[in-house]
């Protein structure tokens, strides 16, 4: 038994040279709290099976719906985005939650069709106000964990940061949406503090 604590994190920055997936599987299972080891995101993947732990953004996503009182099962959701760190664990998140999943990507034709029939939005697709409030089911929960810069000359740094949904226009339409900033960022550095609480009490066989 290892007498201090450490964890593992992953910054993710690509260089050509170094081999991501390598990296994953060389950091331990049991401090993975990033929860990006491929065994941690195949049990997630797997009915019957739980991770040891979840990805940080994800996990805020849904810990986001819980607290709100929104339910999940039986819901229409569409995640945007189809990433390893945020929209595939999400979407297997809500399917864990007995939601019926789409998934939109850069290669799903007429994405505002699928938008449209959603009641849980979860978009992380990395482009400045996409999905337009005609686009929105009056009444659809929306989280968006995009952020991007855009250009704003009032702003003293020259920019401003917006999700992927126009925020002006769903805020008319949904029930329910996350700012940004403000939203989901904070989520994901509460999630990670709970995973390496997790991870600390696991390995010291704290109860």
């Amino acid at each position: 038994m290892e007498k201090s604590f450490r964890v593992s994190l992953s910054s993710w920055i690509s260089y050509q040279h170094i081999n991501e997936q390598n990296i994953l599987n060389a950091v331990s299972i049991e401090k993975d709290v990033d929860g990006f080891h491929p065994l941690n995101i195949g049990r997630l993947a797997m009915r019957g099976r739980e991770p040891l732990f979840v990805p940080c953004t994800p996990k805020g996503c849904i810990e986001l719906l819980h607290r709100y009182g929104i339910n999940i099962k039986g819901k229409k959701a569409v995640v945007i985005g189809r990433s390893n760190i945020v929209g595939m664990p999400a979407a297997l998140l809500l399917q864990r939650e007995d939601a019926t999943i789409s998934i939109v990507h850069s290669r799903t034709k007429n994405p505002e069709e699928f938008i449209r029939e959603a009641d849980i939005i979860i978009s992380a697709v990395g482009q400045p106000n996409m999905v337009r409030g005609n686009w929105i089911k009056p009444g659809a929960v929306i989280i968006d964990v995009g952020i991007n810069p855009v250009e704003d000359t009032k702003s003293p740094r020259g920019y401003r940061l917006v999700g992927d949904v126009c925020y002006e226009e769903a805020c008319k339409v949904a029930s329910a949406i996350t700012p940004v900033p403000g939203g989901v960022g904070p989520m994901t550095i509460a999630m990670l503090l709970s995973n390496t609480l997790i991870s600390a009490k696991r390995i010291h066989n704290f109860q």
